[in-house]
C-alpha cells in the first residue's frame, strides 16, 4: 500500500509563487515515475508533471512548462512541484501519484488510492 501525503498549497495572486511537497511511503510496486496531478471543480483529473525516480527526466503538460519545475529527494521519498508565474486557471486541488505512459504518450495515475491533495488557489 502506498501513503502519499500532499501540502504547501494556499491562495496566491496571479504571478506568485508556490512549492508543493509529496511525501510517498510503502510499497510502489515498481513504479519507475511520479508525478503531479490537478482537477478543477467541474472538469476532469489532468497531468501536470512527471519525474522518473531514478534519473530525474522531467516532463511536463504544455500549459504548465516553463512556469513549473518538479523534482524529487530521493533519501526523503518526497516529490516536490515549484510552480512560479501562477495564473487564475491553475487554481485547482493538485494531487501525487505514481505517474505512467502509454504508447501515444498521455500520462496516466498508477495508484487508485489517492491522498488528500492540497489546494491551489490563483487570485486575479
Amino acid at each position: 500500500q502506498v501513503q502519499l501525503l500532499e501540502s504547501g498549497g494556499g491562495l496566491v495572486q496571479a504571478g506568485g509563487s508556490l512549492k508543493l511537497s509529496c511525501q510517498v511511503s510503502g510499497r510502489t510496486f515498481g513504479t519507475k515515475a511520479m508525478g503531479w496531478f490537478r482537477q478543477a471543480p467541474g472538469k476532469e483529473r489532468e497531468f501536470v508533471a512527471a519525474i522518473f525516480w531514478n534519473n530525474g527526466m522531467e516532463y511536463y503538460a504544455g500549459s504548465v512548462k516553463g512556469r513549473f519545475t518538479i523534482s524529487r529527494d530521493i533519501a526523503k521519498n518526497t516529490m516536490y512541484l515549484q510552480m512560479n508565474e501562477l495564473k487564475p486557471e491553475d487554481t485547482a486541488r493538485y494531487d501525487c501519484n505514481g505517474a505512467g505512459q502509454d504508447g501515444g504518450g498521455i500520462w496516466y495515475y498508477e495508484y487508485d488510492d489517492w491522498g488528500q491533495g492540497t489546494q491551489v488557489t490563483v487570485s486575479s
